[in-house]
């Protein structure tokens, strides 16, 4: 079971759970500390646990999580997508890294974690959870990009669900409710009333017994469920009520800072000297029309077939992606290629590609007996002959290095 978000709150309880129930728990967050206090206690406890600081906010990330993942425990089962970030703050305000953030965490991270994970997820007809949030129905202000954000995963959610049926793959939304965990206070915000907060570990329980049940959705509040349910029905009723009743939502009223900052002066906009240009060039009779550009606007320039001029002009968060998934494909390509005279053999012994790159992480070493043994459970000689045929022809490639003892010390990763 890989958990996002491990380091407090809903997935740490569920790592914990997990632990003693039997599973071999993957715990991502991006506090060291408290992943190494999870580890600790998970051992302390007679259960198998691994933990990697990883910001899941940045799809980036994902190809070396999942392959880490891989690499330790050699399948996946479970996938939970539990970490959560918020901005307080009006959404009108917040600034495009905020923004970035908010859904690079809730949708364009966990996706790119479920498509990395596909593979092993396939083979043993998994089980992927997106945790959610009541103010994916009802949004409310005060939290940023968080609602939209959600709303966007509670969308994806439903779209997963259908796509990987055929795959015997369940998809869960699990609506949590409001949880009694630091989330809103880190945020800066003074959190929901405590008579209405769940306990964790019950939404953790939750998430452990519908392994078995593999629901669509999971609500594990469903009063507060009914609620939402409620308020999405009478928009305007809640609405009236929201406004007034602000810390029903346990939000930071955003009111004054919208008028404050709708009260400062606009950017001035520097086009060829606006009021020159229009005076000299504007016919009497004619409309009152005029084009301005910003600066930005004005220096940009269009995309053409100069790739590194237009790359220049990309916002920097558009840069980090197109320049990763440029690597992504030559590097695929490369992988694909070298295993190519064998993908056919491989196919026919269920010996899945995105194995053997999830095997490949950087400064790790391989033992092909062990590796054959993952993939094939008791090998026969064919099935060895196969997978010595396939390391061979990645050390050929340059992906790996031939030890004195046989093994594979990886030097570079396939993604």
């Amino acid at each position: 079971m890989l958990i996002t978000g491990a380091s407090s709150g809903i997935g740490r309880e569920l790592a914990v759970r997990a632990g003693r129930a039997g599973y071999a728990v993957y715990a991502v967050g991006r506090n060291a500390n408290a992943l190494a206090a999870l580890a600790a206690q998970v051992t302390e406890e007679g259960g198998m646990l691994a933990t990697q600081v990883c910001d899941v906010s940045n799809p980036a990330n994902a190809p070396e999580l999942i392959g880490r993942a891989l690499a330790t425990f050699g399948r996946l089962d479970i996938l939970v997508n539990n970490a959560g970030t918020a901005a307080v703050g009006p959404i009108a305000l917040q600034t495009d890294a905020e923004m970035l953030v908010q859904f690079g965490t809730h949708v364009l991270g966990p996706l790119a974690l479920v498509r990395e994970a596909l593979s092993s997820l396939r083979i043993t007809q998994g089980h992927v959870f997106m945790l959610g949030s009541g103010v994916a129905r009802v949004p409310i202000g005060g939290l940023g990009a968080y609602p939209p954000s959600k709303a966007a995963l509670r969308s994806a959610t439903s779209i997963l669900r259908r796509e990987l049926a055929d795959l015997n793959i369940a998809v869960t939304y699990v609506d949590p409710g409001a949880v009694d965990t630091p989330f809103m206070k880190r945020a800066g915000m003074p959190g929901a009333p405590e008579s209405v907060l769940v306990a964790p570990e019950e939404v953790a329980r939750k998430i452990l017994l519908a392994v078995e049940t593999r629901p669509r959705v999971l609500n594990a509040a469903p009063l507060q469920t009914a609620a939402v349910a409620l308020a999405e029905l009478f928009p305007a009723v809640t609405d009236f009520i929201l406004e007034r009743n602000p810390e029903l939502t346990g939000a930071t009223p955003t009111r004054d800072a919208i008028a404050t900052a709708a009260a400062q002066p606009a950017p001035t906009v520097a086009a060829v000297g606006v009021n020159e240009h229009f005076a000299e060039n504007h016919d009497a009779g004619a409309p009152a029309v005029l084009e301005s550009r910003t600066p930005q606007a004005a220096e940009a320039a269009p995309p053409q077939a100069d790739d590194a001029q237009f790359i220049d002009n990309l916002p920097l968060a558009e840069t980090r992606l197109l320049e990763h998934a440029r690597e992504h494909n030559v590097a695929s390509s490369e992988f694909d290629d070298t295993l190519s005279p064998m993908l056919r053999r491989m196919e026919r012994a269920n010996f899945e590609p995105a194995f053997v790159r999830g095997l490949l992480v950087p400064e790790s070493v391989i033992d092909v007996s062990e590796v054959a043994m993952r993939w094939a459970g008791m090998p026969n000689k064919h099935e060895r002959a196969l997978t010595n045929e396939v390391f061979f022809a990645l050390a050929e490639a340059g992906f790996l290095t031939p030890r004195p003892d046989g093994r594979y010390l990886v030097v570079r990763a396939a993604d």
